[in-house]
């Protein structure tokens, strides 16, 4: 079993590879800025029986009316 300090370590290098160092610290900052519990938003809000190209296609639609 991995410790908490390599899961930690991981997964801030995985968002600065994905987002690059300041977005990732920015994420971070956002994420603390206000309380949010992923695992209950996951239970009631997605929608399980989508597939990942239908999760998909939702979230793109949803991106572009924040535009």
């Amino acid at each position: 079993m991995r410790t908490d300090t390599t899961v930690r370590q991981d997964g801030i290098q995985a968002l600065i590879d994905k987002l690059g160092e300041v977005d990732a610290e920015r994420f971070i900052t956002l994420i603390l800025r206000e309380p949010f519990d992923y695992t209950e938003w996951r239970r009631e809000k997605l929608d399980w029986s989508l597939s990942v190209r239908e999760l998909s296609k939702n979230a793109q639609n949803y991106a572009n009316t924040l535009n």
